[in-house]
This record gives structure tokens, C-alpha cells and sequence, in this order.
């Protein structure tokens, strides 16, 4: 498991190790029953695997496009994101509540960087790639945890249908 790197002044140092660990808990407790490495919602993708590239536009207006992304159980998919708006946006993929835990860490903390695989955050004009396997039939969320992003409904949904 990776965790986010923090920038931050000293004097927050000591609350930030603090939701780290309790955030870092609650997805580990989320991760059990499935195994390597995989959780609630699939696991890191393996490029060599992949089965299709889905391209996804963090777009003007607190938006992603397309929002809804349908894909079956066991696929590998690499979004290829761009940000082509002028601020900057994440893609982070999680359940509802993973993303609205991490939504108030966010909060708290606006310049958190993160190196997790099921995340990535573009400055405006850049492109990066999220590779993930789709392990169970369940519906999977996205969002843009950027403080004020997900409030202004910068959110989406990967449905994961059976094969």
C-alpha cells in the first residue's frame, strides 16, 4: 500500500500522521477478503493487461466527461485522463464512503499529493493514466476531491456488469 505524501507546515505535522493513520485504518480494513492487494472495488491493473482505454475529460464546470462508464467484471481499463479545464482536478476511484472520507481529509489538507494507484492529480492542460482491474459487479465511484470540487458535483460512476 502506498500512502499520500503531505506537504505541510510543521505545526500540522503531528494531525496529519494522525488522519493518515486512521485513513490509512479504514482502507486497509476495506482491502480485507480479497487478497492481493485487491478491495471493495478491484485492484491496481497491470499494463501488459489491459483491455481497453477509456479517455475521460476533467472539463470546465466541475465536470467529468463522460460521468457514467460502463465496463465488465474482470476488465482492465486505463483511463487516460486530461484536464482541460484552468484549475487543477483528481481522478480518485473508491466507494462512497472511501471517497467521502478522503474528501474531508482533503479538506483539511488542499495540497496533499498522492501516489496511489487508484488516483492521480493533473494541473490544468496535463494528461496522466489510472490503470485498474475490475474484480466484482458492483458499481465503482469517482470523483475530484479538491476542496469544493466534489460539492459542485464533480463526480462519476464506473458500472461493473457481469461478464
Amino acid at each position: 500500500m502506498k500512502f499520500s505524501k503531505l506537504i505541510l507546515p510543521k505545526s500540522s505535522t503531528l494531525l496529519a500522521i494522525a488522519l493518515l493513520a486512521a485513513s490509512s485504518a479504514a482502507s486497509a480494513a476495506g482491502a480485507h477478503g480479497g487478497g492481493h492487494g485487491e478491495s471493495a472495488i478491484g485492484k491496481p491493473g497491470v499494463a501488459a493487461k489491459v483491455n481497453r482505454t477509456i479517455q475521460v475529460e476533467m472539463a470546465n464546470g466541475m465536470r467529468f466527461k463522460p460521468a457514467e462508464i460502463r465496463v465488465k467484471k474482470g476488465e482492465t481499463i486505463r483511463f487516460v485522463l486530461k484536464n482541460t479545464d484552468a484549475v487543477k482536478h483528481e481522478f480518485s476511484l473508491g466507494t462512497e464512503q472511501e471517497l467521502l472520507e478522503h474528501y474531508e481529509v482533503m479538506k483539511k489538507f488542499p495540497d496533499m499529493e498522492h501516489d496511489e494507484p487508484n488516483k492521480i492529480s493533473l494541473a490544468p492542460g496535463k494528461r496522466g493514466e489510472v490503470i485498474w482491474h475490475f474484480t466484482k459487479t458492483t458499481a465503482v465511484d469517482f470523483a475530484c476531491l479538491h476542496p469544493g470540487h466534489f460539492d459542485a458535483g464533480m463526480k462519476g460512476q464506473v458500472i461493473v456488469a457481469a461478464k
